[in-house]
């Protein structure tokens, strides 16, 4: 039950917000007592808590399956990407904003995760480009993971990027290409081209 409750919770927080939902809708959607959720969870800053990192495990294991597969470097960062706006393309609202404004703890606890992870995830991708000539070897790669994730999370800011005007796959299309532009090789060019010409099919 518990798994649940958190699943659900997760499910309504980042279609409806995490300020707009509360303990009563989740309560209400799930069939059950608010009494039952509060026998799982202290209060709604827990539930929160263990909704976003049930979110991040889960978009986790993805990305995990996608590097085992082993694919090329620059076809990885499409598939990861694909797969990323699956993962987006059910938000209603705009969960990252109000996580931050609401729960700020949480939020940073969450981004420092997500570095981790992505920062580590970026300099092994770099590193296998770089050995397979599809990246050039002058690359900083401890720079080049630093501003990717910058870059990526600043896409998240609907402040900058208004969804009305930078719809996110188009959004994470452009920044995707931008990125591996300024990193590739000639040969790495030609795969990239490759990518861009089935993008716009």
């Amino acid at each position: 039950m518990k798994q649940k409750i958190i699943q659900t919770a997760a499910e309504l927080f980042l279609n409806l917000g995490f300020k707009s939902v509360t303990m009563d809708d989740i309560a209400s959607h799930m069939g059950i007592s608010k009494k039952t959720i509060y026998s799982h969870f202290n209060n709604k800053t827990e539930l929160v808590h263990k909704a976003t990192l049930c979110v991040f495990h889960e978009v986790i294991c993805g990305i995990d399956h996608i590097r085992n597969l082993e694919k090329d470097p620059i076809e990885e960062l499409y598939e990861i990407k694909k797969f990323a706006m699956m993962q987006l393309k059910n938000e209603k609202s705009s969960p990252q904003y109000q996580l931050q404004k609401y729960y700020p703890e949480i939020y940073n606890t969450l981004k420092e995760k997500q570095f981790e992870k992505m920062h580590e995830c970026t300099v092994v991708n770099l590193k296998r480009g770089i050995a397979l000539g599809l990246y050039r070897e002058s690359l900083d790669v401890e720079f080049v993971s630093r501003i990717y994730f910058i870059g990526v999370s600043g896409l998240k800011e609907d402040a900058l990027f208004p969804v009305q005007k930078f719809p996110k796959a188009e959004l994470m299309e452009h920044y995707l290409e931008y990125h591996l532009r300024g990193i590739v090789t000639a040969e790495g060019l030609k795969t990239l081209n490759k990518f861009i010409k089935q993008q716009s099919n």
